[in-house]
């Protein structure tokens, strides 16, 4: 996962120049700064999906497998 980054305190002083009090716009920048560790990128994405059509075609490969292993024992 990556982290945007972005001037924490100008976004504060951004914040406090609107009309908002100075420790809700703390408040406002922590939470957006703590909520930023759980965004993925494009990058994030593309390499589960890679892990995941891997998995899946082992996945398929294991199934043929067993399947071919029953049709020989009947």
């Amino acid at each position: 996962m990556s982290t945007i980054s972005f001037d924490t305190d100008r976004l504060v002083e951004d914040l406090k120049s609107s009309g908002l009090p100075h420790d809700q716009a703390r408040a406002i920048v922590r939470g957006l700064v703590d909520a930023q560790t759980e965004l993925a990128t494009k990058m994030d994405l593309v390499q589960l999906e890679q892990r995941l059509t891997i998995k899946l075609g082992s996945m398929m490969v294991v199934a043929i497998g067993i399947v071919a292993v029953l049709v020989k024992l009947m």
